[in-house]
């Protein structure tokens, strides 16, 4: 009772005084106990609050590495077919001819390879320079070689006509490999040849693209426009090969590249036309990586300027020749010799790539039954046909070829992905009615 009397005289001299409100006493107002009065939300707001469980980080996003090997021109003359045949007791058998350089092949988590001849169709016989049509048991023993795919846009695609075009990737797609540069239908033109780079949970796309300078004067098959992938290098127009860079980007490619069949055969140093065309697409920034064919010759690996981040496009201007019977004897002395190219891409979760590039020359032993050999593995020995000095000689040319701006690479390329397929959208969607 004293207490309330007290709380109505404090507010009688408060309305004294002129306030309209008296003061909010309610919070300290004190109980008969003598402790002071707490409202329920004074009290709620007064309780320290429990630690929030801090939300765990969640795992970054790893990068995707993979190794990517490529090759020179393959070119089946008739000498080679013949060395084939005798390899394998009349049929024909490439794998003996190949062999000492399939660890550098087969170890990469990608293999691109060139092929620069179609394949006879059924019913005709092989046949070697200047019409090219290879055995069917070519294709088989590149797949046995370790090589995942091939770009096969050249000047020799329509050799055999349409026929030998379809021949070709109807051997490729039975032997479960990726093919670029040359098409069956318009769909499979428009179609981006896919390579599914998988690792650490993510999967990088690589597309393929593949174009050749021209057909050796021959014309398209007739109503086929799409059959071959070409380009007008007399102008330097590479319009085609930008086209065909963006048709990929959009079908989802992490990583561009582009195989270009083109220029001055037997000269070692690019003519002014094929840097133009090297830079005009380095400048294009939708290309990751140049592989270079048809000079028949090893040419420099340089880093242009440009590519899709701007750090630069690795171009190998030409590889030289993979597996031919070219040498001195038809040619020039570099014809004998090439190199492959090891590339290690890293493509980080933003989709920032980083490529860097290795060669490695090889050479092929003419008299040998067209043996080919990494040069540094017989560099002190030699062969039976190649003595230790040309052995050497032979290294000298590739190396001076190149440059310096890529290291050589003197071991195989290892594995660094979970695992690699080939894949074409057109053939996972399957094929509508009428194309």
């Amino acid at each position: 009772m004293a207490a309330a009397a007290g709380m109505l005289l404090a507010a009688v001299g408060w309305a004294a005084l002129g306030a309209t409100t008296p003061p909010d006493t309610s919070a300290a107002a004190p109980t008969a106990s003598g402790e002071p009065l707490v409202s329920p939300s004074a009290s709620a707001s007064a309780l320290p609050s429990p630690e929030a469980e801090p939300s765990p980080s969640p795992e970054p996003e790893p990068d995707v590495a993979f190794t990517l090997v490529a090759g020179g021109d393959i070119l089946t003359h008739g000498p080679v077919l013949r060395s084939a045949e005798r390899a394998g007791g009349g049929e024909y058998d490439f794998g003996p001819l190949m062999e000492n350089v399939r660890p550098y092949v087969g170890g990469a988590d990608l293999s691109l390879c060139h092929i620069e001849v179609p394949v006879a169709p059924e019913g005709t016989q092989p046949s070697g320079y200047p019409v090219f049509g290879a055995p069917a048991e070519l294709i088989p023993a590149l797949d046995a070689e370790g090589w995942t795919g091939c770009s096969v846009a050249s000047n020799h695609s329509v050799d055999r006509g349409f026929a030998g075009l379809e021949t070709t990737l109807d051997a490729f797609d039975a032997a479960g490999m990726g093919h670029s540069g040359t098409a069956r239908t318009e769909q499979e033109f428009l179609a981006t040849q896919l390579y599914s780079v998988r690792s650490e949970g993510r999967v990088v796309d690589v597309a393929s693209i593949s174009f050749t300078y021209g057909l050796n004067g021959l014309p398209k098959p007739e109503g086929k426009p799409w059959a071959v992938d070409t380009f007008n290098a007399d102008d330097a127009n590479v319009e085609p090969i930008l086209e065909a860079a963006q048709r990929a980007r959009d079908d989802g490619a992490d990583v561009v590249v582009a195989s270009v069949h083109c220029c001055v055969e037997y000269r070692v140093a690019p003519g002014e036309v094929q840097r133009s065309i090297a830079s005009q697409i380095a400048e294009s920034g939708l290309v990751d990586l140049y592989l270079g064919h048809h000079a028949h010759v090893p040419q420099p690996i340089e880093l242009l300027p440009g590519g899709p981040g701007g750090d630069g496009m690795w171009t190998a201007f030409g590889h030289g020749n993979y597996l031919s019977n070219q040498d001195t004897q038809c040619c020039v002395a570099d014809t004998n010799s090439g190199y492959i190219t090891t590339s290690t891409i890293t493509v980080a979760p933003d989709g920032d790539v980083d490529v860097s590039v290795e060669w490695t020359a090889i050479t092929v032993d003419r008299l040998d039954s067209h043996t080919m050999h990494v040069l540094r593995d017989i560099e002190d020995t030699g062969t039976a046909s190649i003595s230790a000095s040309e052995a050497q000689a032979r290294l000298a040319r590739v190396s001076a070829a190149v440059g310096d701006e890529a290291r050589e690479r003197t071991t195989p390329a290892a594995a660094l992905a979970a695992s690699v397929d080939a894949r074409l959208r057109w053939r996972e969607e399957g094929t509508p009615e009428g194309t």
